[in-house]
Formats: structure tokens, sequence, C-alpha cells
């Protein structure tokens, strides 16, 4: 092609868009969210999605430096369904968009097997709700999470029975996922260690619908508690069905089937104190308003209420986000040291990390149900 001084312009303005394109580029920062937003735990799942919008939306808005760089940040949403071959895959998309960070997943069972991924490729994860101890035992330098891990869960919730439900017999069941399993055998530690009997033991699968067998089994040993490693999806036929076998035992579980959907899939059979649940997190009468007014601004924003966890992720983004800042790069080599020696104040509270990835001295907050609504029972730690 013949050059002639006349194209100069039309070269410089095409070397100016490719420069400010590039430029472009090199600011914008990319965070990954995975959870589960079709299946049975999608409710649980968008809202935790939901959560990380509302950090990154609110980021943008204000404007962030990072090295003395204006950055944008932009959410790339992946569904795993609460499936782990899923979850790789998602996870494996994730840093093939090379990702500055991630955020999830939603459950154990996917959480578990995608951490490698993201470890063997160096980029910080932070976990808001995968609570199964394994997460944060792997060696890993690149796993985080902000909730309490079953061991303090279940183990709380099974010296919750003896201490104040006054079991001496409970049954338990779980769905033989990593999350449910793992929840109810912290459970029978923690009843056992208090003198607790455990006079049955069932299973299930996460996609059950029929427990007719495994509960007319439980009746038979006539339990004060049973507890359930699971989630809500699960849990509300269960309830049913209980109350239809005339199973007047008390009904416990994790953060699970902690929500206020269960409600809706157990109806009456949830009944007033009957439920008592634990979700890994909780806030203090000081963190009260600061939670409060996240809810508030989460109904306006997305016109539902927050299930659980949309808190959390919240203020995962947030202190993922400062350890960038702090660093002055976005790199995950360079944050990660920040990210490792985090002290955060959030919205849910204080954060700050053991030389695992787990949260320093995390909080429960109890539950229970009465007249339809989810109660407070209190914080422990």
């Amino acid at each position: 092609m013949q050059f002639n001084s006349k194209m100069i312009p039309l070269v410089g303005a095409i070397a100016l868009a490719f420069a400010g394109a590039a430029t472009a580029q090199d600011q914008v920062v990319k965070i990954g969210h995975v959870g589960a937003t079709s299946g049975s735990a999608a409710h649980l799942g968008k809202d935790n999605e939901n959560g990380a919008r509302m950090a990154i939306d609110e980021l943008n808005a204000k404007g962030v430096t990072i090295g003395g760089k204006k950055v944008k940040f932009e959410l790339l949403a992946e569904d795993d369904a609460g499936d782990p071959r899923q979850g790789t895959a998602a996870a494996q998309k994730l840093v093939d968009a090379h990702v500055n960070g991630v955020i999830g997943h939603l459950n154990s069972g996917t959480t578990i097997p995608a951490s490698k991924i993201y470890a063997d490729a160096g980029i910080p994860q932070i976990s808001p709700s995968a609570t199964n101890p394994k997460y944060t035992q792997q060696g890993f330098k690149t796993t985080f999470r902000v909730v309490a891990n079953d061991g303090q869960l279940g183990g709380t919730l099974g010296r919750y029975a003896a201490d104040q439900m006054k079991a001496k017999k409970v049954a338990v069941i779980d769905d033989r996922t990593a999350y449910g399993q793992g929840v109810a055998q912290e459970f029978v530690k923690g009843a056992k260690a208090k003198g607790v009997q455990v006079v049955s033991q069932q299973y299930t699968n996460d996609k059950a619908t029929d427990f007719n067998a495994i509960l007319t089994a439980i009746k038979a040993k006539n339990p004060d508690v049973v507890f359930f490693g699971g989630m809500d999806a699960v849990a509300g036929p269960m309830l049913r069905q209980m109350k239809a076998l005339g199973i007047n035992a008390k009904f416990m579980g994790g953060d699970g089937i902690c929500s206020q959907t269960l409600v809706q899939l157990a109806g009456d059979a949830v009944g007033d104190d009957r439920v008592v649940c634990a979700e890994a997190g909780g806030v203090e009468d000081t963190q009260k308003k600061g939670v409060d007014e996240f809810r508030a601004a989460y109904k306006k924003k997305f016109g539902t209420d927050v299930q659980i966890y949309a808190p959390y992720v919240y203020d995962a983004v947030m202190l993922m986000v400062e350890a960038m800042k702090k660093a002055g790069s976005a790199e995950p080599a360079k944050y990660l040291p920040e990210l490792a020696k985090t002290n955060y104040n959030g919205i849910t509270g204080k954060i700050a990390f053991d030389a695992k990835g787990d949260i320093k001295n995390g909080a429960l907050t109890l539950y229970t149900f009465k007249g339809g609504q989810r109660v407070r029972l209190g914080v422990v730690r």
C-alpha cells in the first residue's frame, strides 16, 4: 500500500485509540465470584453473588486508586450448581480469564476441589460461606475464609443441644456432601463430649425428597433432637414428614438450613422454638447498625431480603481490595502477603486470618424460628 502524508492524522488517531484501549485494559481489575446460582441452593448462591455485586458497584461509584492508577472493577460471576465438577470447570474458566482474585465458592463440596486450581495459579481465594475444615488444611497459601468452620459450628450445636436443650438422646442425618457430612461429624463430637447418646445415624442425599424410611427408623429410637447436616431445600420437606409421622423431637442444623426459605419449604412444621440452627458468622450489637443498613440497601437494590451470607461476601470483596491498595498492586503475587496479614474492620466485624487462612476468633450466631420468622438467640465464639 502506498503511504502519503494525508494518512498521518488517521495513523495517529489509530495509534492513540490503541494506546487508550491498552491503558483502559490495564486499569480493569477482575474479581471472580462462584456460587450455586442454579439448582436447589440457587437462592443462597444468588444471595452471595448479589453481595459481591453490591461491593463492586460501590467501589466503582466512589472510585478507587491502586498504585497511583484509578481502577475499574469487573465482576466475573460463574455458576457451579453445587457440583464439584462444574466447580472446577468454573475455577479454570476464571483462571483462564486472568482474574485478580476470587470470592467463593458457596459450598464446601465445590470450594475444596476448586481451591487447588486457584492455588496452582497463585490466585487468592476467599470463601464467604464454605465451612468444611479441609478447605484451609491443604497447605495452600491462597485460601482464606471469613466465617467460622464446621469444627466450631457443629461442635457448638452439639454442646448447645446438651447444655441448653437438655438433650439426652440425639439422632443424626447427613446428606453425604462435604458440608453436610462435616458439620454432622462435628455435631456428634460436641454432643458426645457432653455425654449425649447418639441413638441413630442415617444418610440421605442433597436431592432427596422422601425420608419416611429413615425417619421411621429414627422415631423408634425416640430422640430428643434430630440433627440434619445439609441444606434447607432438603430440611424443609424433612420437617414436614417428621410432623406427619408424629416425631416431636427438636430439629437442629447448621447454616445450610438457617434461612427464611426454610419456613416457606417446611410451612407450619417449623413450629415455634422447634428448630435451632447456627450461622457461621456473628454480628455483635456494635455491628448491628451497619448490617441493618446493608440489609436495607440490599433489599432496595435487589428487591429481596438477604438470605444468609451476602454481608460476608461484601466484606470479602472489600478486604481483598484493601489488600490491593496496601500493596499498591492488584497482581495476585504482590497483594497476597497483605491479604494474609489482614486486619480489617468490616460490617460483619473484625477480620484477621490465622496461618491457615481461617478467621481468627470466628463467631457463630444461633437462631430459632417463631411465628414463621427467624429469631436470633445469641452470638457465641
